[in-house]
């Protein structure tokens, strides 16, 4: 082997163990979870494995599963609005402040992160508790409301629980983007007579954008896939595609039925985030233009 073929293996020697890592870890299960999907399941004879389409004729045609992936879907899309409402502006204003103060806000804003998922969500669940709840016996006591709201076990208490945890993944991102902002482009528009909206609307509101849409393609994903907020406070009562995924592996036992569900979900995310990615590059290649 000659120097040149020696240099030009290098590359993929040094990314050999990383990639073998993440085809025993990552790749090698999803083909397995897609090959689970299309066998049989009765419960006398539990898994048979045979070819068929049924499992995926039932996910797709039965009104119960349509239920369960709108839901999903209007989860996350009320997280990532909720998300890019709050998070933008405290962007914004994180990334005008001085280095000192930023850094402050920076922990408080990832503290979300760094609190177990678990820990977190039911300590939301503390919070919603019926009349109980401390924020229904605030409410009440200020007089704000006459009866407790309900959150537990509601889409309302799933979005405000999966909200809080997934405002810093929207923030990072803004701020990653803002940090390309030249001041001195506000400054001038400002000279030529242009007001603090306009500003904000014609100058930095565009080089933000690109940030604002990586942020939501990350945050709907999360919001997606996640498990544990929708399990405990939602519930039995109310699910959503990877608390039904669970159900039907660990309850039911309906195994390939269970991966029909997973393998949908994560070609509906691989799609959206493909197509929103498309969409990001376009955006950023006219900013840069």
């Amino acid at each position: 082997m000659n120097r040149q073929q020696s240099t030009a293996l290098t590359p993929w020697l040094l990314a050999g163990p990383a990639l073998l890592l993440f085809l025993g870890v990552v790749l090698v299960p999803l083909i397995m979870t897609g090959m689970l999907s299309f066998h049989d399941f009765s419960t006398s004879k539990g898994i048979q494995p045979v070819f068929l389409l049924k499992n995926w004729e039932e996910v797709l045609t039965d009104s119960y599963f349509h239920e369960m992936f709108a839901r999903t879907l209007r989860v996350a899309l009320w997280v990532t609005l909720a998300c890019l409402v709050l998070g933008a502006p405290e962007a914004y204003v994180l990334s005008r402040m001085s280095p000192q103060w930023r850094g402050v806000f920076l922990l408080v804003i990832l503290g979300p992160l760094l609190i177990s998922v678990v820990a977190r969500t039911l300590g939301w669940a503390l919070l919603f508790g019926g009349q109980t709840g401390l924020i229904n016996k605030a409410l009440m006591g200020a007089g704000l409301i006459q009866s407790p709201i309900p959150f537990m076990f509601t889409e309302t208490g799933v979005v405000i629980a999966l909200t809080h945890v997934l405002v810093p993944f929207m923030v990072l991102s803004v701020w990653t983007a803002l940090q390309r902002v030249d001041l001195a482009t506000e400054n001038a528009a400002q000279s030529l007579g242009a007001s603090a909206f306009t500003t904000l609307r014609r100058v930095v509101l565009p080089q933000a954008l690109p940030g604002m849409l990586s942020g939501a393609i990350i945050v709907f994903a999360l919001a997606a896939s996640a498990f544990a907020t929708p399990a405990i406070i939602g519930g039995r009562r109310l699910k959503v595609a990877s608390t039904l995924a669970y159900d039907e592996f660990l309850n039911t036992l309906n195994w390939p039925l269970g991966a029909a569900v997973a393998v949908l979900l994560l070609l509906g995310l691989t799609a959206t985030i493909v197509g929103s990615n498309r969409l990001v590059e376009r955006r950023w290649a006219q900013v840069f233009q």
